[in-house]
C-alpha cells in the first residue's frame, strides 16, 4: 500500500511538471520502481508489458529509449561474492569467458568444458582470456568437491589468474517458489528456469569490469581450436557497425558474445524478469531492446553442446549444432573498406553484405557488360588469398557468368569518390567463384582497390554471396 501512495504521488508531480505523455511516464515510473517493490526484480505494475512478456513478445521499439536511458541499469548489483578458486584479476583482458554451474542427476561435463577452453587456446591467446566458473548450486558439499576438482587439475590456471571459480550465497537470491506458471509449465520446470537466469544474472554483473568482451557458454560445451583468434577477427570485422550480441553458435545462449559494458544492464533485465520466460528468450529481447533487430550469427559455429543429459531432472539432451567445426578454420581478415556498385540493387541486399563475415548477401538484378563491384581499402594493403562465391543453394543459377577479378593502384579523389586508376586483372571467374592464393608474389604493389567485374551482359541476377580477403604483412607506408 505504501508503494502505491508514493506511485501515484509520483504521479501527480509528473503530470503538472512534464510535457511527457501519460502512457510515457507511466512506463519509466514503473522501470524505476522495479527495485523497489516486494521482490526486488520482478515489474508488477505495468500489465501490459507483463502481458507481452508472458507471450514471449516485447516490443523493442516501445521501451528501447527508456530502456537505454535508465541510469540504474548501468551500476552493478550489490552482491557479496565468495572466491572458491583464485583471486581477483591483476588486469583487464580482452576476452571473459562465463561458465554457470549446477549439481546434474546425471553426469557432469564442467571439467570438460573447461579443459576444452585451455586446451583448444595457444600460449599467446591464453594471456587475453579469463576464465569465470560460478558453482551456483545450493549443496555446499557438491560446491566443495567441484572446488578440489578443478584446483587439483587447473592449479597452473588458476595461479596464473586465467580461472577464478566464485560462489554466490543462497540469501541474495530472489523468491523462487510459487512464482508465475508462464507457458504452463510445471512449477518445478518454472523455479529451475528463473534461479538460472538469477544465476546468469549474477555471473554477468561480477564479470563487467574483467575484459573489453564478455561470451556466454553453458557448463557442457567443446570449443573450436582458435576460437579467440576467430572472434577478434569477427569483431575486427564489426568495428564502426552497431552490435549488441554476436552469436556463435545457434544453440541457446551458447557462444552469445556482448559488449562488457552492456553487462550491468544485461544482469538487471534478466533479474527484472527472472520468473517470466527462459534465459535465451530474455536474450532475444534483451538484443531487441537495445535496437539490434537481426540475428548475427557467424559459420562455423565455435562452440558445441557436448552434454548428454541436462542439468533439469537428467532429462536426455542431444541438441547439436551442425555448423559446428572443431578443426582449425582460415577466417578471412576482409580489412576496412568502402564498397559500392553500378548495379541495380535488390531492396536492401546492398554492396556491404556481401563483404560481411555472416550469413547474407549482395543481390542484383541482371547486370551488363562493364558492370563492376568495387572495393577501395581504407589503407593499402598486402593480399595473400581472395575467395569470392556467388550464387545461393536455393538460386544457383544467381551466379556471376562472365566475370573476371582485378586489383588496383594509384588511387585518386575524394573520400567519398576514392577510385584507382590503373588495374591488374588476377583470373576469370570459373561456375561462378573465384579463389587465388599467394597473391603477394603475384602483384608487386601495395593493392587500393579490388573490383568484380562483369565481362558479359546476362539475364539472370547476381548474388554475390561472399567476398574473402587474406592479407599478410601491413604494407610499409
Amino acid at each position: 500500500m505504501r508503494h502505491s501512495l508514493k506511485y501515484f504521488d509520483k504521479m501527480r508531480c509528473l503530470r503538472k511538471r512534464s510535457a511527457v505523455s501519460f502512457l510515457g511516464v507511466l512506463v519509466i515510473c514503473l522501470l524505476f520502481m522495479n527495485l523497489y517493490i516486494e521482490d526486488s526484480y520482478v515489474l508488477e505494475g505495468d500489465k501490459q508489458l507483463i502481458r507481452e512478456t508472458a507471450t514471449h513478445q516485447l516490443n523493442p521499439e516501445r521501451y528501447v529509449h527508456t530502456f537505454k536511458d535508465l541510469s540504474n541499469f548501468s551500476g552493478s548489483i550489490n552482491i557479496s561474492y565468495r572466491y572458491l578458486a583464485g583471486t581477483p584479476l591483476p588486469r583487464k583482458r580482452y576476452l571473459t569467458i562465463g561458465l554457470s554451474s549446477v549439481k546434474r542427476k546425471k553426469g557432469n561435463y564442467l571439467l570438460e568444458t573447461i579443459k576444452s577452453i585451455f586446451e583448444q587456446s595457444s600460449y599467446e591467446e591464453l594471456k587475453e582470456i579469463a576464465v569465470v566458473v560460478q558453482l551456483a548450486d545450493f549443496d555446499s558439499a557438491w560446491c566443495e568437491g567441484m572446488v578440489q576438482d578443478i584446483s587439483q587439475k587447473f592449479a597452473h590456471h588458476i595461479i596464473a589468474g586465467r580461472l577464478i571459480v566464485i560462489h554466490v550465497p543462497e540469501e541474495y537470491y530472489p523468491v523462487l517458489d510459487g512464482l508465475k506458471r508462464n507457458y504452463n509449465d510445471p512449477e518445478d520446470r518454472v523455479k529451475f528456469r528463473s534461479k538460472q537466469n538469477v544465476d546468469y544474472a549474477f555471473l554477468l554483473n561480477f564479470c563487467a569490469n574483467l575484459s573489453d568482451y564478455y561470451v556466454m557458454l553453458e557448463d557442457d560445451v567443446r570449443c573450436s581450436k582458435n576460437f579467440l583468434t576467430a572472434v577478434k577477427k569477427v569483431i575486427t570485422s564489426r568495428e564502426g557497425s552497431y552490435w549488441v550480441t554476436l552469436e556463435f553458435s545457434k544453440l541457446g545462449y551458447i557462444g552469445k558474445l556482448y559488449h562488457s559494458h552492456d553487462l550491468p544492464r544485461l544482469a538487471h533485465f534478466l533479474l527484472m524478469f527472472y520468473q517470466e520466460m527462459p534465459c535465451d528468450w530474455l536474450l532475444i529481447h534483451f538484443r531487441g531492446l537495445l535496437a539490434q533487430k537481426e540475428v548475427i550469427r557467424f559459420k562455423p559455429s565455435l562452440f558445441q553442446h557436448m552434454g548428454y543429459y541436462s542439468s533439469y531432472k537428467g532429462a536426455e539432451n542431444k541438441l547439436k549444432d551442425d555448423d559446428f567445426e572443431e578443426e582449425s578454420f582460415d577466417i578471412p581478415d576482409n580489412p576496412p573498406a568502402n564498397l559500392h556498385t553500378n548495379m541495380n540493387v535488390f531492396e536492401n541486399y546492398e554492396a556491404s553484405k556481401a563483404y560481411s563475415s555472416i550469413d547474407e548477401y549482395f543481390w542484383g538484378k541482371a547486370p551488363s557488360t562493364g558492370d563492376f563491384y568495387g572495393i577501395v581499402f581504407e589503407k593499402p594493403i598486402k593480399i595473400s588469398k581472395i575467395k569470392v562465391v556467388t550464387g545461393t543453394e536455393d538460386r544457383q543459377n544467381d551466379i556471376l557468368h562472365h566475370g573476371a577479378l582485378e586489383v588496383g593502384e594509384k588511387i585518386v579523389g575524394s573520400k567519398k569518390g576514392r577510385k584507382c586508376t590503373t588495374y591488374l586483372r588476377l583470373g576469370e571467374f570459373r561456375n561462378g567463384n573465384f579463389e587465388i592464393t599467394d597473391v603477394e608474389h603475384k602483384v608487386l604493389f601495395d593493392i587500393n582497390c579490388m573490383r568484380i567485374l562483369v565481362t558479359k551482359s546476362q539475364k539472370e541476377w547476381l548474388i554475390i554471396r561472399s567476398i574473402s580477403i587474406w592479407t599478410s604483412q601491413t604494407p610499409n607506408q
